[in-house]
């Protein structure tokens, strides 16, 4: 199957600026799109005191952000494919901070929803070009590489940002980590337009040769994957921070230092995921689905208990490394439409991270007590195990159709 390739530069084009300094200002940007997404989760308690709502009507807040980025990935890169990747990428920074201080200012729960949704629609086509943008100045020989680095800005997202921003949340208002957040994106797009090369826009770039991603049955199958099984770790994760609060009796700091484990959880999953799962997408990808799965069952059994919590949120970390081998899966099957699924993908995970805290916010509204957030992700993994299954079925029957061709 063929697929897109980074333009190559002449070496003179590449001079007058560092592809470490780029790559780190993107990795940048990847960070402060963790820290809003996954801060908001440890903030829900805090915004959903101040508006006199309950938490589980305060989740929705989670599920319009994800939406954002469900709408947003597929719209925006279509729309704007001609646009310059630079241009592209300071573009939806400031569009980030737009929202996230929209969410600061939020004054009601459906103001608060409005903002989230507004700051979601940047997200995937952001992820998606960023990382195009980085192996394309890198070169063929360090592609890789870069890539890797802009995403490990998400990961470090978890173990310094998020709990960060929860606790400057606590100690300041929840409204100051959004303010931040804000700043921090500004910040970023000033750093991208200052440090990044122009490389100006693909004259071949095509709405309609991208939109060939969602005919593809490989590709859906992929993304469908991630939305569902994926969302097993955030019925778990948005409600940690209520389940901690009110089924234990430990220190409310607690909760940032276990976000921190958690964030220490989810690098070790893409570092072991990164290193083992080459040549061998598809059985790492269950692998760490079936982890996330038994994980999110052990928090539901040890809910009350704030040392076990913590060990099995620490696991559903590991389990979300998922997103590598399937990350990679997209790209080996997504022939020309890389910069859509590209999107499409971070879209699909957000899709989970719409999922799950929807599901699991039913399960509390139904009386079912926060141990369910646990067991709707086992659930929900569950469900990732079947999609995996249907893919495997499907690989097999491609692999032995040509072997019944020649047997007829």
């Amino acid at each position: 199957m063929k697929h897109a390739q980074p333009t190559a530069h002449p070496p003179s084009e590449q001079q007058g600026y560092s592809l470490r300094i780029v790559t780190f200002w993107l990795a940048f940007g990847t960070f402060v799109i963790g820290c809003s997404e996954f801060a908001a989760m440890g903030l829900l308690p805090y915004f959903a005191a101040d508006f006199d709502i309950s938490e589980e009507v305060a989740g929705h807040a989670i599920s319009a952000y994800a939406l954002g980025v469900v709408v947003g990935a597929p719209l925006i890169t279509l729309f704007f494919s001609r646009l310059a990747r630079r241009t592209m990428l300071i573009s939806m920074m400031i569009f980030y901070a737009v929202g996230n201080l929209l969410t600061a200012l939020a004054w009601s729960d459906w103001a608060m929803n409005a903002a989230r949704f507004i700051a979601g629609l940047p997200h995937g086509a952001y992820f998606g070009i960023a990382m195009l943008f980085a192996a394309d100045i890198a070169g063929k020989n360090k592609r890789a590489q870069a890539v890797s680095n802009v995403i490990m800005g998400l990961a470090i997202a978890n173990i310094i940002g998020v709990p960060a921003i929860s606790g400057i949340g606590q100690l300041f208002g929840w409204r100051t980590g959004f303010f931040l957040i804000s700043a921090f994106a500004l910040v970023t797009s000033l750093m991208v337009w200052k440090t990044a090369p122009f490389r100006g826009a693909n004259p071949n770039a095509k709405p309609m040769t991208e939109l060939q991603a969602l005919k593809n049955k490989d590709v859906l199958l992929v993304l469908l994957m991630g939305a569902i099984g994926f969302g097993g770790m955030f019925s778990v994760y948005s409600y940690f921070s209520a389940s901690y609060l009110n089924t234990t009796s430990a220190p409310e700091w607690g909760i940032s230092v276990t976000l921190l484990i958690y964030g220490i959880g989810v690098t070790l999953g893409n570092i072991i995921a990164g290193r083992y799962s080459e040549g061998r997408l598809l059985r790492s990808a269950i692998l760490f689905q079936i982890l996330l799965g038994l994980s999110a069952a052990a928090y539901a059994a040890s809910m009350g208990n704030a040392y076990l919590m913590t060990i099995s949120l620490f696991f559903i970390g590991i389990g979300g490394g998922m997103v590598v081998p399937l990350q990679t899966r997209l790209m080996d099957v997504a022939g020309d439409a890389q910069t859509l699924a590209g999107a499409m993908n971070h879209a699909a995970f957000n899709t989970a991270n719409a999922l799950g805290p929807w599901l699991a916010g039913m399960a509390l509204s139904a009386g079912y007590g926060y141990a369910s957030t646990g067991w709707v992700g086992m659930a929900l993994a569950g469900g990732g195990v079947l999609v995996w299954i249907v893919i495997v079925l499907g690989q097999s029957a491609k692999q032995s159709q040509p072997v019944e061709q020649g047997a007829g």
